[in-house]
């Protein structure tokens, strides 16, 4: 009976790392009451995998900031503007390089793979002297055995490691990052020793990027760094974790004949064809770590189901040598569904949080050894079945109308040119003209009159009178600035995701469900869980009364369908991009309102197209078919007069 858990959640249950982190940035609290509270946080999650019977528990998954960050740290290789030399990294140089400091920037921040969570870049170059700098692994390690729990200390592997980072400033762009593996694996060696040397018997990599599209240098460094680690590691159970995707099947060959492993760990809710290969060439006497629990969605795991794959994996490696796993780190997923006190009884019963899916990790290790908790396996059964039979899941017009879709590309029918005449006559811009983006800063007192308005403390009278007062002073400014089409600053909105998800069908919102953005930047993604459509107009009233108070176009804003898509946590019972097309009907039928209602110019913000890009290349043309088509949808059905663009953010 074996299960594992790849990461956990660092935030909190209500996000007490969040805050005990900003009221120590504000000088506040001390470090030492910033440690105590982290301190309390690894010992409640340490031992609420315990008691759950979680057999293989991770250590060092927790990270002040980001565990990239950490790796940078452990390995010394601080950038020579935040002026350490030498010596065990403090706060200062480590939250310094996370959030920069009154003299100089922080280190660039970019997307975790496809997740929505970011990791600080490493900035390498051949003048880095790299020294054992942070002990942060080996100390977590053994706090959790003073506290009685073995742990599997987890270190962000030596190939991955450089190949998420970047070339520092001046570093010629030749420079191959791969040649620093002889100069920092010297320093995993040390941990390991030290790990060793505190009693570890198991420790894991985490070596992601072989989910990727690798050369063949790149997955020889592998098997190189690997081999020189191997005298190191003699003696531990050794896991090589990946997840995100698929392993290619060469990369497959080179992660399974790794000197010096004994175990290997993969993530098969989206990483389905590598099953395939683990059934034909999974080498004998290693152990496989079956991810099965989705690590990144909130949706209750099909017990059943999972079982006959996991019963189908013993096969090929054997009953010994199988461990039920996460399919990744439960980092990009909620906390703990017991602080959800608000949340639909019936749609709650269909979800699992972080501390729910290390339950349900455990009972599919007992099932898979005969000790089945019948009582759980029905209840699961039961939610299962109320939500592939409830009504609020399915909309037959929805279903209707976006299956109506296939064989359209939606184009408007006319060519571009007869447009931006016919538009240039309706609005009569300068050839340059200027606008913003749409949203301006919210202030205080802002987020004061919304917050009264949703607790009832305030009529809607006196709401609706402060919106259009702070309209007022945003159309001033911009005709002030003599820009020539206007937006209304959007001072009704909270979040660009979550102000739309509450005026559509088929979304639920969380008091609790918070998810790591980066740092101590968290945010609540809206959960799709039926079909989505529109039941009556959400800007057109705010659009329209900002447009009476100009003569000057007024923008009409919206979030596109991919955007609200890839900030969400998205139904998993049907293909991503059919959810999209619904969405994307939704906004249709906003664009034309906001059209009827006088509206010349409609900007759909895309934030998030570029970040739901799959990892790997051959599925990108898909991708981007489907997200390219729900666009047009959004937009096909309005006159050749009416300008309606994308906002795109490609800098991720």
């Amino acid at each position: 009976m074996a299960s594992h858990i790849v990461g956990y959640p660092r935030m909190g249950p209500k996000r007490e790392l969040k805050f005990a982190l900003e009221s120590f940035w504000d000088g506040k609290s001390t470090a030492e009451d910033l440690k105590k509270v982290s301190a309390d946080l690894r010992s409640d999650i340490w031992k609420q995998m315990s008691a759950a019977g979680i057999k293989y528990i991770p250590s060092n998954t927790f990270a002040y900031y980001d565990q990239v960050l950490d790796t940078t740290a452990m390995l010394g290789a601080v950038p020579p503007r935040y002026g350490w030399n030498s010596g065990e990294i403090g706060f200062d140089v480590y939250f310094s390089m996370a959030r920069g400091n009154a003299s100089v920037p922080a280190m660039e921040m970019t997307k975790w793979f496809d997740t929505n969570y970011h990791y600080i870049v490493p900035e390498l170059g051949p003048e880095v002297k790299f020294s054992y700098a942070s002990h942060k692994a080996v100390n977590e390690y053994k706090e959790a055995k003073a506290l009685g729990v073995e742990t599997v200390p987890v270190l962000v592997g030596p190939v991955s490691y450089l190949l998420l980072s970047k070339l520092a400033k001046g570093v010629d762009k030749s420079f191959d990052l791969l040649s620093l593996l002889p100069k920092i694996l010297p320093i995993y060696k040390e941990v390991i020793a030290e790990l060793k040397g505190a009693g570890a018997t198991w420790i894991q990599f985490d070596e992601p990027l072989f989910v990727m599209d690798l050369e063949g240098h790149k997955l020889q460094a592998f098997s190189g760094a690997y081999a020189e680690l191997e005298s190191t590691l003699s003696g531990l159970n050794v896991l090589v974790e990946t997840y995100f995707a698929d392993v290619p099947a060469e990369a497959f060959k080179t992660l399974t004949s790794l000197k010096g492993v004994t175990s290997f760990g993969f993530d098969l809710i989206r990483g389905t064809k590598t099953l395939d290969l683990i059934k034909s060439s999974f080498p004998k006497g290693k152990y496989l770590f079956a991810g099965v629990v989705d690590g990144r969605n909130i949706w209750a795991n099909d017990l059943a189901a999972s079982l006959i794959t996991l019963q189908s994996l013993e096969g090929a490696v054997g009953k010994d040598k199988l461990v039920v796993s996460t399919s990744c780190s439960l980092l990009h997923t909620a906390v703990d569904l017991v602080n959800e006190t608000k949340l639909d009884a019936e749609i709650k019963s269909w979800l699992a949080f972080a501390a729910q899916k290390v339950v349900e990790v455990d009972a599919l290790a007992k099932a898979l050894v005969g000790q089945t908790n019948e009582a759980f396996f029905s209840a699961n059964a039961a939610a299962l079945s109320s939500r592939r039979s409830s009504p609020r899941v399915t909309n037959e017009s929805v279903q209707k109308a976006a299956a109506a879709l296939k064989g359209s590309d939606h184009r408007r029918a006319t060519e571009v040119s007869a447009r931006l005449d016919a538009q240039q006559k309706k609005l009569n811009l300068p050839i340059l003209p200027t606008t913003t983006i749409g949203s301006f800063p919210q202030t205080v007192e802002l987020r004061r009159v919304r917050r009264e308005y949703k607790a009832k403390k305030i009529s809607e009278e006196d709401y609706v009178k402060a919106i259009k007062e702070e309209i007022k002073k945003v159309v001033d400014i911009q005709e002030e600035l003599d820009i020539d089409v206007l937006v209304h600053g959007e001072p009704e909105r909270n979040d660009m995701v979550e102000y739309f998800g509450e005026q559509l069908s088929g979304f639920a919102f969380t008091a609790n469900g918070w998810v790591q953005s980066y740092g101590s930047r968290c945010v609540k993604p809206p959960i799709i869980y039926g079909d989505v459509s529109r039941p009556k107009p959400m800007t057109v009233f705010w659009s329209s009364t900002a447009q009476s108070m100009t003569k000057r176009p007024m923008k009409g804003m919206l979030t596109g369908p991919v955007t609200i898509l890839n900030w969400s946590f998205v139904r998993n019972d049907q293909p991503r991009h059919e959810t999209c097309y619904q969405i994307a009907l939704a906004i249709k039928d906003e664009v034309e309102d906001l059209e009827k209602g006088g509206i010349g110019v409609i900007q759909i913000d895309e934030a998030a197209l570029r970040e739901g890009l799959p990892l790997r290349k051959a599925e990108h043309s898909f991708y981007l078919d489907w997200a390219v088509h729900s666009f047009r949808i959004t937009n096909c059905g309005v006159e050749d007069s009416t300008q309606v663009n994308i906002h795109l953010n490609l800098k991720q």
